[in-house]
């Protein structure tokens, strides 16, 4: 684990408030060497090392290899790891108290050249996990969804802020919608064993979430423009950068995702967002320049002919409304401009060390 991202849990797990509902009982987290995945199970880890807190903790996940390069050597000790695709994984002999269900594509090329795959990992893998959740005596299920299951809203609009009742559009005939379509699908079948079942799942609508932790070739938006700044290249848009959303830092949505957990009622949906980063493409870009000048960066922009062939969505302006969730206790801690120290300086330790 790099020092920044280290720091970073150590920070976190001093807040005891988003632990201590979970002491002494069991939680699975799938998605387990993604990037949220991973900072939970690490969290958890480092809370249980500090506070003798006797929390078991399973991660599923495809590979061993991944699980055994995310982990430390004494953080797989504290962690009973299940290696298997989602759409087959079997819990049905592990006794659980929470599940945070966090397996799923996550970048645009993909939701672009499987489209298929997206879309069947989302539903088929949800449904084997809510099916074998019939049975079990659980105290939470956390389905964590995202910021484009609302789609778009007419640009005469400016930047919208969206509460969890709100509701845009999206292209159904869009291949890029393989990814949004498929988290909404997902967000109604929970509901659905919710009402059927008594199932007890809630939804956690993250907002782009980055940090300490981001691996160095990732290719989202805010990993390019890391890169740029570690290389001294400068930044080059495809598009005009006119997108408009919030962020939210890895640890604070750990944090966001433990309330909704042990806070959240069962059927409803929570937004996790800091509502101060919101922020255009483009001027992030110039951000990023700005906090780096040293790195001698500027932003070109290069305009594709046909972005949705990059994995694009449509244009958005809005804004995540998370006041529902803090509500319940959660307060976001780092800003736009520390999310990108935080950030670049960890991806920068990750490519001296290779």
């Amino acid at each position: 684990m790099n020092d920044i991202l280290e720091n970073d849990i150590n920070e976190l797990v001093q807040e005891v408030q988003y632990f201590a509902p979970f002491e002494k009982t069991s939680v699975l987290v799938t998605g387990a060497t993604g990037l949220i995945g991973s900072v939970f199970i690490k969290s958890l880890c480092k809370y249980n090392d500090e506070h003798n807190s006797n929390i078991r903790i399973y991660a599923c996940c495809r590979s061993s290899e991944k699980f055994n390069s995310v982990f430390s050597d004494k953080e797989r000790a504290l962690i009973s790891p299940l290696f298997d695709d989602i759409r087959n994984i079997s819990i049905k002999e592990i006794e659980l108290d929470y599940i945070v269900h966090g397996a799923s594509f996550t970048d645009s090329k993909s939701f672009v050249e499987k489209p298929v795959d997206t879309i069947d990992i989302a539903i088929s893998g949800t449904k084997n996990l809510l099916k074998q959740c019939r049975n079990k005596q659980l105290k939470g299920f956390v389905y964590l969804s995202s910021l484009e299951v609302y789609g778009s809203f007419p640009d005469s609009e400016g930047i919208k802020s969206i509460s969890e009742n709100d509701s845009g559009y999206i292209d159904t005939m869009s291949v890029r919608s393989s990814y949004s379509e498929s988290k909404r699908m997902v967000e109604t079948l929970c509901a659905a064993y919710h009402s059927q079942y008594d199932v007890p799942v809630k939804i956690a609508r993250l907002c782009q979430t980055f940090g300490a932790g981001v691996r160095y070739n990732d290719n989202r938006v805010f990993a390019q423009f890391a890169r740029s700044v570690i290389e001294k290249k400068n930044i080059v848009l495809r598009t005009k950068g006119e997108t408009v959303r919030n962020y939210c830092y890895t640890t604070d949505a750990v944090s966001g995702i433990l309330t909704v957990l042990a806070e959240g009622n069962s059927g409803e949906a929570y937004n996790i967002a800091n509502e101060e980063t919101t922020i255009s493409i483009s001027d992030m870009a110039k951000l990023v320049c700005k906090l780096y000048p040293e790195s001698n960066v500027k932003v070109q922009f290069d305009l594709a002919e046909d972005v949705s062939k990059l994995g694009y969505n449509p244009v958005v302006k809005i804004q995540l409304d998370s006041r529902k969730l803090q509500k319940l206790g959660w307060t976001p801690k780092i800003s736009i401009e520390e999310m990108f120290k935080r950030l670049i300086e960890s991806m920068r330790i990750l490519k001296e060390s290779k």
